[in-house]
């Protein structure tokens, strides 16, 4: 049986209304997926840090921060930083962009300065 034009046209709409809602699925569980490879991340990391520097347990919030800051923005800190995010780009520089793309890895380390409002 031939179908007309206006429901060729309703078959299509739904199934772009279909896609449209698979799309928004499948974004939906890329975003839940980041949020906690993410929480993860920052648990195992706040883990390793008290297991290191135990006598940070013991300080507020602000008093936390100020450490940081006054250990972590150092020139000399920096410098620590950018050779291992240099190994880093050393490392995966030789993977083909097919590997890339297959591989799981975590998300790029923002440029020092930038969690603290650009702070040089």
């Amino acid at each position: 049986m031939a179908k007309t034009k206006l429901e060729k046209i309703a078959n299509i709409e739904d199934e772009i209304n279909q896609l449209n809602a698979r799309k928004k699925e499948l974004l939906q569980q890329h975003n839940a997926q980041e949020r906690k490879a993410r929480n993860h991340r920052l648990c195992k990391r706040g883990g390793l840090w008290e297991s290191l520097l135990p006598d940070t347990i013991t300080l507020t919030d602000d008093q936390f921060k100020t450490y940081l800051e006054k250990t972590l923005l150092t020139e000399y800190a920096r410098k620590i930083l950018r050779e291992l995010n240099a190994q880093n780009a050393a490392t995966a520089a030789p993977q083909t962009t097919e590997t890339a793309a297959h591989t799981d890895t975590a998300p790029a380390a923002k440029p020092a300065g930038t969690a603290q409002g650009g702070r040089a």
